[in-house]
Order: C-alpha cells, then structure tokens, then sequence
C-alpha cells in the first residue's frame, strides 16, 4: 500500500512540473520525465501485484539438494555351526567304507579283501545289485565259478591255502578248502573259518556264492 501511495505522490508531482513548465523544450523533457516516471510507477505496481506466499517464493526459488543420505551396512551375523549337532545330516555310509559282503551256501563268511585293481573292478560289479556266483567242485581243493566278465589280472605264482579266495584266468573266481600252487591274482582270504571248516562248506557239492557291496 505504501508503495501505491509513493506511485501516486510521484504522478501528482510530474503534472504539477508540467503545468509550471513554459516552452517546448521544456514540455518534452518534462514528458519524458513523466513517461520514466510512469514506467517506475508501473513496475512499483507490478511488484506490489506478485503473490508473496512461500509456495509462490518457493517456485522461483532454486532448490537446495537435499545431503546425501548414508549409506548403513547392515551385517547380518552366520549363526555358527553347531558341531554337536550338524544340519541336514544324512545318514549315509561313505562309498569309502563299503565293504564286500561274501555268503557260501547262504552261510557269512568274513573276507579280507586285496587293495588292488581287481577288487576294485568286482565292487563295480556288486554295486547295484547282489553277484552270484554257481560254483562247482574241482581237484578235491577247490570250488571256482564263472565271474561272466574279466577283472584286471596281476598273477603272481602262489602257494594258497584254506580259506584263499583268488581270480583264475582273469574271469574265475578259485575259494580254495585245501592248498594248490598256480599263478593266480589274490582277491582275499576268509578270516573266521579254519580248514576244517572251509572243508564243510566246500566239499560236499556244488554251492553258490553271492557277493554284494554294504
């Protein structure tokens, strides 16, 4: 409002110049005067006309970027684990422990396996499912079958006894109840039964044998 009063005083001003103002010179720097001064009283005018709000402020205002916010790390703590007791425990047998498993006739015997190529290659055959093995009586010492493949050989001359299991010719398998010396790979030996023992389960009559992997 002080502003508008201002403007108007200014106006009442410039038409009392003019009027005491004489000659021609005069009158147009006294109309050029008026003009300038009405040009001021118009811009006065205009800036006391402009919205004041803060939303009007804010528009023509730059804006001041915000900080940049910190960045938190969140560390999330791995729960140890607990030894005692593991999880997703499985209860399985290593392929490491796994042991071939002989019956003769049906009855168990424990064997003592050779660590060489041939066992290894009869695990492969009792792997997924049990081997049987028709045996049949031969010199009064021993009982062989047909294994139906070849297993890798290394004969070596050898003097067996009761209870010697062995690979004959890379595709039979010799249990032996009494003793013989032949070339032969050892594959291993039944430890919980003696001679007479092995006598009684091989030397009367044809028997089978099953091997499996457990």
């Amino acid at each position: 409002m002080k502003k508008i009063l201002t403007a108007v005083l200014l106006i009442s001003m410039v038409c009392a110049l003019l009027s005491a103002c004489n000659g021609t010179q005069e009158n147009e720097a006294a109309t050029e005067t008026i003009t300038q001064t009405a040009t001021q009283a118009s811009t006065i005018t205009k800036e006391t006309t402009q919205p004041t709000n803060a939303d009007d402020v804010s528009e023509t205002q730059p804006l001041t970027s915000a900080p940049e916010s910190t960045q938190v790390l969140q560390i999330i703590e791995q729960p140890e684990h607990d030894e005692e007791h593991p999880q997703n425990e499985v209860d399985q047998t290593p392929e490491q422990d796994l042991t071939l498993q002989m019956t003769i006739g049906g009855t168990p015997v424990s064997v003592t396996w050779e660590d060489n190529e041939a066992v290894q290659a009869l695990k492969e055959l009792c792997r997924s499912q049990t081997f049987t093995l028709n045996m049949s009586m031969y010199g009064g010492f021993e009982q062989v079958g047909s294994i139906g493949t070849t297993l890798p050989q290394n004969d070596v001359q050898t003097t067996t006894s009761a209870g010697d299991i062995v690979l004959y010719s890379g595709d039979q398998m010799v249990v032996f109840y009494g003793s013989n010396t032949w070339a032969y790979t050892r594959l291993g030996h039944i430890t919980d039964q003696d001679e007479d023992d092995m006598t009684q389960l091989l030397a009367n009559g044809d028997t089978i044998i099953t091997i499996n992997l457990g």
